[in-house]
């Protein structure tokens, strides 16, 4: 079984179609998805979905909904952990963390998020699901100030040496489309060379689609879409036993047990 690591099932992109999208990933072999959210906003929405289709969820505010979210929201996040905290279905606190590649981002903000969260993380023993651009050393000096139950680094695309940190700590790295692109030299060389327990797969649909699905701005301004799916995981995971040297059946045992050790609630479910 396939488990996509990080995919956002809820998003408007999917309105006219989940079921069917749903029913696509389960042909494919995707057994579960982990739906992260971004804002208080749509905490009941990844709930309610994960529970009625047998999928899990995390909550949390993500860096780049920080400017629009009230300090409020945090105590809203915090009565979320606590009136969850016996549902297995919820198995981190997330999508959390520091996006540096938007230069509008309200940086201080977004730090002063993502410590608070790390917080509630630490003291709901919940890992986090991490979002990094640009900002993987400022996410571990955070990890260092303070700790948490690991995690896993979404869409990750750092330098050997911070993967290493991360690993350390507790932390899968999240490898998706990104890796499809020929020319992603580095994510791809991570890919390849990392220790194979620190490997977890993603779609992060309906963002980051595969080369095979990729338009071009051009392309996109005519109409055509690209919108990822959770189906497109097995193919995604190719890319990934062409590099390791591995099978398609190895490659789905090692990644989605390294999920499961990232998420320990995930096997609890079984």
């Amino acid at each position: 079984m396939w488990i996509d690591s990080h995919c956002h099932l809820d998003a408007p992109e999917f309105d006219a179609d989940r079921d069917a999208v749903l029913e696509r990933a389960r042909a494919a072999g995707v057994g579960l998805l982990v739906l992260p959210a971004v804002e208080v906003a749509n905490f009941a929405a990844v709930r309610e979905l994960a529970h009625r289709h047998g999928l899990v969820y995390a909550l949390g505010i993500h860096p780049l909904y920080v400017e629009r979210a009230a300090d409020a929201d945090l105590d809203k996040l915090k009565d979320a952990l606590q009136a969850a905290r016996d549902d297995l279905r919820l198995v981190a606190v997330g999508e959390i963390g520091l996006d540096e590649f938007v230069p509008s981002a309200a940086p201080a903000r977004q730090v002063h998020f993502y410590r608070a969260q790390l917080e509630l993380a630490r003291d709901a023993d919940l890992p986090v699901i991490l979002h990094v651009r640009r900002s993987a050393d400022a996410l571990l000096a955070g990890l260092r100030r303070v700790p948490v139950a690991g995690g896993i680094v979404h869409a990750f695309n750092g330098s050997a040496a911070q993967a290493a940190q991360f690993v350390e700590r507790g932390f899968r790295l999240g490898f998706g489309g990104a890796m499809s692109f020929e020319r992603a030299l580095q994510i791809r060389r991570l890919a390849a060379d990392l220790p194979a327990e620190a490997l977890a797969l993603e779609t992060d649909a309906p963002d980051i689609p595969p080369q095979w699905l990729y338009r071009t701005a051009a392309q996109r301004a005519a109409g055509e879409t690209a919108r990822n799916e959770p189906a497109e995981l097995p193919r995604i995971a190719a890319t990934l036993a062409a590099l390791r040297g591995w099978s398609l059946d190895e490659t789905a045992a090692v990644t989605s047990a390294n999920v499961r050790a990232a998420l320990p609630r995930i096997g609890a479910l079984a």
